[in-house]
């Protein structure tokens, strides 16, 4: 055989419509792809060149589009299972059918000792206030519910669960926390941030069986978008054995970027620093998960003025300034990678703050991270290229959030808010992902989002500050090659390439040529990792 490489090429996958991005960006487009006994791509070939005569296999695609796997930069893997797998009232749109929804919910499950889930949303519901112990006791009054809000960022309780918790008027929120309170003081039922802790220290712990449920109705979810490597923002020790455990049982198939809830969970999983990449390159732990500030639908996020709809409060910082730093510093001591969660202007400009002093100490290679960096200072927006750190941000967050973000913040401090286009212009790297279960873990309609700025409705027309919106290549490096960047791994994955591993997903359409619309409907047809089919469409 005279093809060079072509001797030791095990697979073909033939007659495709190829298309992968190259290390700047370009498009590449090809007709077949060799792929080696190890999992690997060898060689991509155009629809002229000569196929190998011997293979240990060949699967021939029929002409339809593949694409290399979709990453999300930004997820919470167990989270996603559990919620598919307990209550779930993301697709509520009203108080009234969410508290139909627990009551169904309450009766089907008679066993559970407590009513488990999340998902709400009272933007969504249009309450204009958060919901109440009181809305809860009308729909379960006969035991404890304890339900996430959308965001992760506040809990809401009923009056069994504040009961089993020991909470009272006299309960003191710790600091990072607040309970929301009524009349004379008592807790009303929703706890935002760090003071979800007065309740869920009490709430039953998963078996190890139900968390190897859970993980593998996450990989199973996350496969059937296309999705074929995560970021794990916040891993406990408990989700790292449960990788582990899987993965020990050879049934670890996603490819999990691990980033530790915190300094200590990070140096109890790691001791020494980042772990190798285990069970085939499918689990590693880079670096450490920090949070500067909450969410903006909770009024958590921290900002520089007051919130527009509540002049009273402008959010709270989860750390000092010096707090973080030392966190930062023992971090990075060790080689962990540092990613941020900041959502306000505050808390991103005191994130920024502690790169600058850092990067001065730490050199070399660090990919500082900021997540989600969503409403940023235009006055800061240029820091972000300083240092090269990376925006690590949620297209949908935009599409969803627009008319809150307004809301909270009046029309003057929108200008740095989900700037993706500012922040390329400003030199910083972008990796885009879901923030599952927060949002769908759908990168497709993510994709749309980022070069439209509109919804699935086509809302608002023209784009919502569509200056700020990314090109469709753009958009789709963040979700390839950009996240696997800014997780330390684009040595393996993120494009299809000679020497990367053949991560690959056969869609029912060109996402190149698709009105957005038709982008967000893109189908999956087969999801394949290491030059292995690890998903079907049934």
């Amino acid at each position: 055989m005279t093809m060079s490489g072509a001797a030791w090429a095990d697979g073909l996958v033939d007659n495709v419509n190829g298309m992968t991005l190259d290390k700047d960006g370009k498009v590449v487009r090809f007709g077949a792809m060799l792929v080696t006994a190890e999992g690997n791509v060898s060689k991509l070939l155009s629809g002229k060149d000569k196929r190998p005569d011997k293979l240990d296999w060949r699967v021939d695609f029929k002409g339809k589009t593949l694409l290399p796997g979709m990453i999300d930069a930004h997820g919470h893997v167990m989270e996603l299972g559990f919620r598919a797998l307990e209550l779930d009232l993301s697709d509520t749109k009203t108080l009234a059918e969410a508290q139909a929804k627990i009551a169904a919910y309450a009766r089907a499950n008679p066993d559970r000792a407590w009513i488990i889930g999340g998902g709400w949303n009272q933007e969504v519901w249009g309450l204009g206030r958060f919901p109440t112990a009181a809305d809860l006791d009308a729909a379960v009054g006969d035991r404890p519910v304890w339900l996430a809000r959308a965001d992760g960022h506040a809990s809401w309780g009923n009056s069994a669960a504040l009961k089993a918790a020991g909470v009272t008027a006299k309960s003191v929120a710790p600091a990072g926390g607040r309970i929301e309170k009524g009349a004379g003081g008592q807790p009303a039922g929703v706890f935002v941030d760090a003071a979800q802790e007065l309740v869920a220290r009490v709430v039953p712990r998963p078996l190890g069986k139900d968390r190897n449920a859970a993980f593998l109705k996450a990989q199973a979810i996350l496969l059937s978008y296309g999705v074929t490597a995560t970021a794990d923002m916040g891993t406990s020790i408990d989700d790292w054995l449960t990788y582990r455990r899987i993965g020990d049982n050879g049934g670890l198939r996603l490819r999990i970027m691990s980033y530790g809830m915190g300094v200590d969970t990070t140096v109890q999983i790691g001791a020494v620093g980042p772990s190798p990449w285990l069970y085939g390159d499918r689990l590693k732990l880079v670096g450490v998960k920090l949070y500067a500030d909450g969410a903006l639908g909770s009024r958590g996020a921290w900002l520089k003025a007051p919130y527009a709809d509540a002049p009273g409060q402008s959010g709270a910082g989860f750390m000092s300034d010096t707090v973080l730093r030392n966190w930062m510093s023992r971090a990075a001591m060790d080689g962990y990678q540092v990613a941020i969660h900041a959502i306000g202007d505050r808390a991103n400009a005191e994130a920024l703050d502690a790169i600058d002093e850092m990067a001065q100490t730490y050199k070399g290679d660090r990919r500082w991270r900021i997540e989600h960096a969503q409403i940023v200072d235009p006055a800061d927006l240029p820091r972000f290229g300083r240092y090269g750190t990376i925006a690590s941000m949620q297209p949908v967050h935009q599409t969803s959030d627009r008319t809150m973000a307004e809301a909270r913040l009046g029309p003057q401090r929108l200008v740095g808010a989900y700037a993706w286009a500012s922040m390329l212009k400003n030199g910083a790297k972008l990796a885009f992902g879901s923030d599952y279960p927060v949002e769908k873990p759908d990168p497709w309609a993510g994709w749309a989002a980022a070069f439209t700025r509109q919804d699935a409705d086509g809302q608002p027309f023209g784009g919502w500050h569509p200056e700020q919106a990314v090109t469709r290549e753009q958009a789709w490096w963040a979700y390839t090659g950009g996240a696997a960047y800014a997780g330390f791994a684009e040595d393996r994955i993120g494009r299809l390439a000679p020497g990367l591993k053949a991560d690959f997903v056969v869609v029912d359409r060109d996402p190149l040529l698709a009105s957005p619309t038709d982008l967000r409907a893109t189908k999956v047809q087969e999801t394949w990792i290491g030059g292995q089919k690890v998903w079907e469409r049934k």
